[in-house]
């Protein structure tokens, strides 16, 4: 058996209100988008990630093989959400094929699943980012790395900006970041890159996010964003939600999400090359970064052969591909 957090995967029940943030002047109303973006809990079906339909059904992915060797007993992994999509299916996976196991997955955020595993309350925690990132020296030293992929993320816009199909990391620190000293960034709407004259919307993610600090590291080199409201709910899904339903908006999300989403929000190349796949194994992306499941010692039991399966063949050279992310091995 395998649960899933439908708070967490995609937008399979986003109950939270979406909150963004406009840094700068606009004539459009951040209250008044954040409005808009809350209607997108009535289209969270339309809003999720791949394995969002199979967590509804609880259908393991379809021609993905379960392990060699099955481990009865219940674990539970939570964290990144930009993870998440793989290892539900992961977990679906293992659980058709060995019935007396259940692996629940939830979502949470990075930041989340590493408090999460250090505390006991999880056996894995899914992370974007490394342990020593997040916690202190002395709590990251108990937790134990397994890398199990590679993953990317895509800046994306809602679909109203027209005109703007690619943006350079120094576009969007203007548009994110905000100058020593001042409350707001260099460049507020889109019309100062290319596009239409129309307020930039941010939406911006909690301190827990793995994916807005890794956009921090590689896109921002560093830079504080500029203040304003995060969402609320720290969930690639939730963001999706928003962009959508928000005029003039931009954000960060996995490559997964965008798949399955691809009609309701535009993609924007970063410096010139696009994400995918293929770009981000080459490392000519940059936007990517390893993905984590962290144990806090080493791992034994239903949690070591789950995270066996997930560095097996059918996982690495089968269902990592099928859900857009890049094999590790």
């Amino acid at each position: 058996m395998i649960t899933t957090s439908a708070k967490r995967i995609g937008a399979l029940a986003i109950a939270a209100t979406v909150l963004v943030a406009a840094c700068g002047g606009s004539s459009s109303s951040p209250a008044a988008s954040a409005a808009s973006a809350a209607s997108a809990a009535s289209a969270a079906a339309a809003t999720s990630a791949p394995s969002a339909a199979a967590a509804a059904s609880g259908a393991a992915p379809s021609g993905v093989a379960g392990p060699a060797t099955c481990v009865d007993g219940s674990i539970t992994t939570s964290g990144s959400t930009a993870l998440q999509p793989l290892i539900d299916a992961a977990g679906k996976a293992y659980t058709a094929a060995c019935p007396k196991s259940t692996i629940s997955v939830q979502g949470g955020g990075s930041g989340t699943g590493l408090t999460q595993v250090l505390q006991g309350a999880v056996q894995i925690g899914d992370s974007d980012v490394t342990a020593e990132s997040k916690l202190q020296a002395s709590d990251a030293s108990q937790l134990v790395d397994h890398v199990t992929t590679k993953q990317g993320w895509v800046v994306v816009t809602n679909t109203g900006v027209a005109g703007v199909t690619s943006l350079t990391s120094q576009q969007l620190q203007d548009m994110w970041a905000c100058p020593s000293g001042q409350s707001a960034p260099k460049i507020t709407n889109w019309k100062d890159v290319g596009g239409p004259d129309l307020p930039i919307v941010l939406i911006l993610r909690p301190a827990s996010s793995g994916t807005r600090a890794t956009f921090k590291q590689v896109v921002l080199n560093g830079q504080t964003e500029c203040s304003g409201q995060a969402l609320t709910e720290d969930s690639n899904g939730a963001v999706t939600a928003a962009v959508s339903q928000t005029p003039g908006s931009i954000s960060v999300i996995g490559f997964a999400y965008y798949q399955a989403n691809k009609d309701k929000v535009a993609a924007i190349s970063l410096d010139g090359v696009a994400g995918s796949v293929a770009n981000m194994a080459s490392g000519t992306y940059k936007l990517a970064a390893q993905g984590h499941m962290y144990t806090k010692g080493q791992p034994t039991g239903l949690t070591k052969s789950f995270l066996d399966y997930m560095m097996s063949d059918p996982i690495q050279k089968t269902l990592i591909p099928s859900l857009f992310y890049a094999p590790v091995q």
